[in-house]
């Protein structure tokens, strides 16, 4: 019943990841009288990749390859299709998956600071948070 349940969660976390990357992580704007933008995964990482690649590049594999390396990884594991030696693995992308949570939640802090701009965080955040911390905790049925 727990692997059963397990399994689905994991291949609902495949399914829900690519949601997430589109989906409105934050709304921000230059003061609150010039309208907000909408500022999902995709579009942060389209702006990243034209002003810093390197940057682009880590965050890029932080928060889309990461964690849907770990869910397939999982989801072979599940099914009985990679070995258990790469567990291991599947922990490293697990915690590096976190590391653009925490990137956006750094911006968030800043630009507030700074009170030139409007930040508010969308509905997106928190199903992409949700979906990194749902992964973390997940375990392969033994």
């Amino acid at each position: 019943m727990v692997a059963a349940m397990s399994r689905a969660l994991n291949l609902a976390l495949a399914l829900l990841f690519p949601v997430s990357w589109f989906a409105p992580l934050l709304r921000a704007g230059l003061l609150p009288v010039f309208g907000l933008s909408e500022i999902s995964v995709i579009s942060g990482l389209q702006s990243l990749w034209k002003s810093d690649a390197v940057l682009a590049l880590v965050v890029t594999f932080c928060a889309v390859f990461a964690p849907m390396m770990k869910v397939l990884g999982r989801a072979l594991r599940d099914f009985g299709l990679l070995d258990v030696r790469a567990e291991p693995a599947l922990a490293v992308l697990g915690k590096l998956a976190m590391a653009d949570v925490f990137l956006i939640a750094l911006y968030v802090v800043i630009v507030k600071g700074v009170g030139l701009a409007t930040v508010e965080v969308a509905w997106g955040l928190y199903l992409f948070t949700a979906l990194i911390l749902i992964s973390l905790f997940l375990r392969s049925p033994k």
